[in-house]
């Protein structure tokens, strides 16, 4: 792989222009798809298999639009102290209100009357309109949703307290400047790297590039592959993270190889074969972990992983050709200005760097390293222990939200389970369906039960269950299981409640044989690059400390509330349902990375004969710094996202910027040295047999020293 690689960067190099031409064009193409393609309208959110999906499409079959899966919305009226919404003057604004909303848009299939649903609480000062519309949340039009706004605002100046909930306000995320910040940080942090404003371009220029055509490509193709609003989101935080590191790696290696004498297209040439091959493998884990998303069985999750890791493909092949192709436009600008006029690179000045320092300080100290890294991730790893899991509802949005007020107004008036209502299917007649009432009526933790709605053809019919608790409670999530047990195969429960719990029960079924398949694939592709048993092994277990570890952290921050305030968490709540096993997958991706890139210089090093203490010190004195630089700018683009409105995205963004804390510089630049130190020689054992099963990829660059063409400048300073 190193020789056909460094054919291609040194191929690159040259035909520089050309390359150069082929990603802009490639760029223009996906832009104008992006422009020209229709908008997308939304991504179904099915889960095939469980009770809640059976119960939809059951409901689309018997009660034939009804708009079963549409988007809801509740007008909630607070009247003012001293009156009640059965007086004159608010019933009045409530009809006006009901007249504006069912006359506001072709969308809707029903607006209910509170007088006539028994819809008014029991003290009078609190009433909710529901309105039910055809189309879900993301394929309302901004008339419809401009309606809904003017009829709540309308009342509202009436004397009359209004909000309006449910997710028919839902909306593409807001997003930030924090995005921008990241970035502007990640430039910082490359411009200290490198000493060189050229150097510290690159990384960037060609991330976004990436990131350009895999977003638009993305949104050109949303409509047609039906993609989620979130899609395009977590292929850029995903891309521009891979994207910058990728290259920052290869423009590292350049200018290692300028340093060392060689010509400038042998430098670009070594740099893609060496480091280029270290990209490929990282690229890989990262793309096995989002592909293997699609194990869980969710179209959503497994659309998510599939964009993102078209995303990371993208990141991998620009790495390899576009930043040679730039190398050769930048010239001697890579290097810093004091190197340029003669000065010693600070690796060729003999003086040991803070990375050789710190080697040197775990080898004398393994142990000591090792439990302090061990201990101190399982201590912020506790709160894991206490994981709560759920979707996010309008009860975790900030106060300022009319959604959370109107949570808030129904909460006092109904109780908090009116915010979560079951929908109880019935396939059968009224005489089955007047059972099921019955039956759940005896129930425990039932706030109230409507009479059975039977459809035209009379054989199914829908019952509306009130809980007594609030939508992401353990007894709401106990009721479910509890209606579940007490009826038959014939009555099914749904619901944006029950369909959250079946979506959690969903993500737990689903995280070990994930966890399986995508720590088993990685190892075998780990074992192929670094030829050991115990360094993939090691690297597993570490990865599993730091996830569970980043776990406790969000347990901490989002369902506990500790630091909430700091990260913006106006409201805890159940951690989101998917973020365990999205954490897995992402984070064993990206940590996998650091693993490659610091852990293939020490075995090239071990490989050319260096002792391995000797190895550990090369490997940190070469990689150390350039490791620490990409993991900063991992966690400042994933910070980006924490200052996002969206709650969903807010918890992806810590909590990825957490475990790449956490796996880069505990795990990876203090557990992995201190356990390699302790295993010496036995790190680097691999079996006869399988040493000669296994295929040679050769990502220390053996095959290259054929393709030498200059001689390094100082050979005993720089293995190459």
């Amino acid at each position: 792989m190193a020789t056909f690689l460094y054919k291609l960067g040194r191929t690159a190099f040259r035909r520089r222009r050309l390359v150069a031409l082929l990603w802009v064009a490639l760029l223009a193409i996906a832009g104008v798809g992006a422009a020209t393609a229709p908008a997308a309208t939304s991504s179904s959110f099915s889960i095939p298999g469980t009770e809640a999906q059976r119960a939809f499409d059951l409901l689309e079959e018997r009660f034939p639009g009804a708009g079963a899966d549409g988007a809801t919305a509740r007008v909630v009226f607070k009247a003012p102290d001293g009156g009640k919404m059965t007086d004159a003057a608010p019933k009045a604004v409530v009809e006006e209100t009901v007249a504006a909303l069912t006359s506001g848009s072709d969308q809707i299939v029903s607006v209910t009357d509170p007088y006539t649903a028994q819809a008014v609480s029991r003290d009078g000062s609190t009433a909710y309109v529901s309105v039910a519309y055809k189309v879900n949340a993301m394929e309302l039009t901004d008339e419809t949703r401009e309606a809904l706004e003017q009829a709540g605002h309308a009342a509202q100046g009436k004397g009359l307290t209004v909000e309006v909930g449910g997710d028919a306000l839902q909306t593409m995320p807001e997003t930030g400047t924090g995005e921008i910040v990241g970035v502007v940080i990640a430039g910082i942090v490359l411009v200290i790297t490198f000493g060189s404003l050229v150097a510290a371009g690159l990384p960037l220029l060609t991330a976004i590039i990436g990131v350009g055509i895999g977003v638009s490509a993305i949104t050109a193709l949303a409509n047609v592959l039906d993609l989620g609003t979130t899609t395009s989101t977590l292929a850029m935080m995903i891309g521009l993270a891979v994207g910058i590191d990728y290259a920052l790696f290869i423009v590292s290696r350049y200018r290692s190889e300028l340093a060392d004498g060689r010509s400038k297209e042998e430098a670009a040439g070594r740099a893609t074969g060496t480091a280029g091959s270290a990209v490929v493998f990282a690229g890989l884990t990262v793309v096995i972990a989002l592909v293997g998303l699609a194990v869980v069985n969710i179209p959503m999750l497994t659309k998510m992983g599939f964009a993102a890791a078209g995303t990371v493909v993208i990141a991998v092949l620009i790495a390899l050709t576009l930043i040679p192709a730039l190398l050769g436009f930048a010239a001697d600008k890579v290097i810093g200005r004091k190197q340029r006029k003669g000065a010693e690179a600070p690796e060729k000045s003999g003086k040991p760097n803070a990375g050789t320092r710190w080697a040197r300080f775990v080898i004398r100290r393994p142990l000591f390293v090792l439990l302090a890294g061990v201990l101190g991730l399982g201590a912020v790893a506790v709160p894991a222990a206490s994981l709560e899991m759920g979707l996010p509802d309008d009860g975790v949005k900030p106060v300022s939200a009319t959604e959370r007020r109107a949570y808030d107004l129904l909460s006092e008036g109904f109780g908090p389970g009116f915010n979560g209502p079951l929908l109880v299917v019935v396939d059968g007649d009224k005489a089955t369906a007047d059972r099921t009432v019955a039956t759940i009526k005896e129930l425990d933790g039932i706030a109230a039960v409507t009479p059975a709605t039977p459809n035209k053809a009379g054989d199914a019919a829908m019952i509306t269950v009130i809980p007594k608790d609030r939508p992401s409670s353990a007894a709401t999530e106990t009721l479910v299981h509890d209606i579940r047990d007490a009826t038959g195969d014939d009555v099914l429960v749904t619901g944006a409640t029950a369909m959250n719990i079946d979506f959690s029960a969903k993500m737990n079924d689903a995280l070990v044989p994930y966890l399986a398949l995508v720590v088993g694939l990685a190892f075998v592709l780990l074992t192929v690059v670094f030829r050991s048993i115990l360094v993939p092994l090691k690297a597993a277990l570490g990865f599993l400390l730091s996830v569970v570890a980043a776990l406790g952290a969000v347990v901490a921050v989002f369902q506990w509330g500790w630091l909430g305030s700091l990260f913006g968490v106006e409201q805890t709540g159940p951690i989101m349902s998917m973020m365990p096993i999205f954490m897995v997958g992402v984070v064993f991706g990206l940590a996998m990375d650091y693993e490659v890139f610091l852990v293939t210089r020490m075995r090239e090093a071990y490989v050319h004969g260096e002792r391995p203490g000797e190895a550990i010190v090369t490997g940190f004195r070469h990689s150390a710094r350039v490791v620490t630089a990409a993991a900063v700018i991992m966690i400042a683009v994933f910070s980006g996202f924490i200052g996002m409105s969206d709650q969903m995205i807010k918890m992806i963004g810590f909590g990825l910027a957490v475990a790449v804390l956490f796996d880069a510089f505990v795990v990876r630049m203090a557990i992995v040295p201190a356990v390699l130190a302790l295993l010496g020689h036995k790190a680097w054992w691999l079996p006869k047999w399988l040493d000669r099963a296994l295929p040679n990829v050769d990502v220390e660059g053996e095959a290259l020293a054929g393709h030498d063409t200059a001689a390094p400048a100082k050979p005993d300073l720089v293995k190459a």
